[in-house]
């Protein structure tokens, strides 16, 4: 149950992310032929820094846990490392690009430009979740690893939650510290663990679909 709940989250999470950007690809062609293109903008940025940041953080922390949790990995599959590498690259352009862009006085080409991008961006994601094309990467071993208990998937459930809360308390929005936090560490600390222990992780029980096992991504972002 609780890994279904975290593929809801990441599905929901993703969806808003996409639809968000559209709804600011239509707000910031609103503000720039408004009368009072100052008072349109702020709508842009409380859609962008209250909602789509948010949107856009929890879907990238619960894609990348969902990857680390269960037996899709992070480097097995070559659809799984394109939407990472677009995740980041979205983050990336949205957060330090887009985001101090949007205003009077921004270029109104990056503005359209870059929300449409970041919609079609997620589009193509959701493609690749339910195409799932290319072969496994060459780092990819025989077997599976196994997947996390579930107590591991409702701890990623709350640390949105977490973030959101102590955000809006200290800072008036969104906050992703605590997820930045798990999503890099888990990697290493499981990294760490097999190292350990001298042996991959054994391989998980057939399950069935295609690779053998569920699709635990059937939409990112």
């Amino acid at each position: 149950m609780n890994r279904k709940a975290l593929v809801w989250l990441h599905v929901v999470s993703s969806t808003g992310w996409m639809f968000m950007a559209l709804a600011l690809f239509v707000t910031v062609g609103h503000a720039l032929s408004a009368p009072d293109r100052r008072a349109a903008f702020e709508v842009a940025l409380l859609l962008d820094t209250q909602v789509l940041q948010f949107m856009a953080t929890t879907s990238a922390f619960s894609g990348l846990m969902l990857s680390g949790l269960t037996a899709w990995g992070y480097f097995r599959h070559w659809w799984v490392l394109a939407k990472t590498a677009i995740t980041f690259s979205q983050l990336y352009l949205g957060i330090f690009v887009l985001s101090p862009n949007l205003g009077p006085d921004g270029s109104p080409a990056l503005m359209r430009v870059g929300s449409l991008l970041m919609a079609s961006a997620l589009a193509c994601q959701v493609w690749l979740s339910v195409a799932k094309p290319f072969k496994r990467t060459p780092w990819s071993p025989p077997g599976k690893p196994r997947t996390a208990l579930p107590w591991g998937f409702a701890l990623c459930l709350a640390v949105p939650a977490v973030d959101y809360a102590l955000g809006r308390l200290l800072l008036g929005a969104p906050l992703p510290a605590l997820s930045l936090l798990v999503a890099a560490g888990y990697p290493v600390v499981r990294l760490l663990r097999n190292r350990q222990q001298g042996l991959p992780l054994p391989p998980a029980p057939a399950q069935g679909g295609r690779g053998g096992g569920r699709d635990d991504l059937g939409a990112t972002g």
